[in-house]
């Protein structure tokens, strides 16, 4: 059984961090971060292998702590949090998981960000024919234990070629369909953190099932796969 844990000394440096973005500061502390990141890293690690044991997942992401400054108004050079999603197998698993920490506001997250054209079109065909099998599984006591309601960004009325009066117009108007439950600082440094993560993870399960199935069939619930 692993221990692992997200210490504290990693959130009192992404603080100062914040206090100080800069070349310099950042330059001169730059083992201290990778220590930090180090560390991070092995939690994120041990994730994937706690995920590989109830799901298939193709990669690991974490994220590096430099900004793409380009196009931002904040030209802070560095972010200030540590970030890594976990991408599911390929064509015929869809959807991903990802882990945010930091100070005051890290939070986990699973499903689907930014669905492909098509992807997003067949999910609300889907619920435009039928949505009762989707709110069962979103509506699973132990996947709302762990992660309450349904989120994700929307249009305003409703989509091209929807009607805006259709009884699941709430689900067919969505962008995104993901789930967030977000954690103090005490529950991240906590002993059973990491637990506390795959319990969730496995706890959405059925919704990625559910949104696999939708995702490689077509309406008549015909393989879409080679």
């Amino acid at each position: 059984m692993d221990h692992i844990t997200i210490s504290k000394a990693t959130f009192d440096f992404l603080k100062d961090l914040g206090q100080n973005n800069n070349k310099d500061w950042f330059e001169n502390n730059k083992d201290a971060f990778k220590k930090h990141q180090k560390a991070v890293k092995s939690f994120f690690e041990t994730v994937k292998n706690r995920l590989g044991q109830h799901d298939d997942i193709e990669k690991m992401k974490m994220f590096r702590i430099y900004r793409d400054v380009r196009f931002s108004k904040d030209k802070t050079p560095y972010k200030t949090h540590l970030a890594a999603s976990f991408s599911r197998l390929g064509a015929h698993l869809r959807g991903g998981y990802y882990l945010h920490f930091t100070p005051g506001g890290s939070f986990m997250a699973a499903g689907f960000w930014e669905p492909n054209k098509e992807d997003l079109f067949r999910i609300r065909k889907e619920l435009e024919m039928d949505a009762s099998e989707f709110e069962s599984v979103i509506q699973q006591p132990e996947l709302k234990k762990y992660w309450g309601e349904l989120q994700g960004e929307e249009v305003k009325t409703a989509p091209k070629g929807f009607d805006k009066t259709h009884k699941n117009i709430d689900l067919i108007r969505k962008k995104q369909f993901i789930f967030v439950r977000n954690f103090s600082d005490k529950e991240v440094f906590a002993a059973d953190f990491l637990q506390e993560v795959d319990s969730s993870f496995k706890a959405i399960r059925p919704y990625f099932d559910l949104m696999s199935e939708i995702l490689t069939t077509n309406l008549n619930g015909e393989s879409l796969l080679n």
